[in-house]
């Protein structure tokens, strides 16, 4: 006998997912770990902590040089990340 409030267990994941709590969190684990992979081992090397505040990335580079490029490449980064994330979530990258 079917019951009245049986949901797909997709659906139901989907709506936990985007619950405001759990949302930035489950984005900031993902991408802390896709960053090695979509900027590459040399980068990853100088990079020394990756973090969400609110819907902007904050990028520590030990690197000055490094820095400097990358902050020139901003939207290119932050049109990766957003792809890796699979929305257009994140405003802004911030590259310390």
């Amino acid at each position: 006998m079917k019951k009245h409030n049986d949901q797909i267990l997709g659906d139901v994941l989907k709506q936990m997912m985007n619950n405001k709590r759990l949302k930035p969190k489950l984005y900031s684990t993902k991408i802390q770990e896709a960053w090695p992979r979509l900027m590459g081992t040399s980068i990853s090397n100088y990079t020394s902590n990756i973090y969400m505040r609110g819907k902007k990335v904050y990028i520590n580079i030990e690197s000055a040089p490094l820095k400097q490029e990358l902050n020139y490449s901003k939207d290119k980064i932050l049109t990766l990340l957003n792809k890796e994330l699979g929305e257009e979530y994140l405003e802004d990258v911030i590259i310390r």
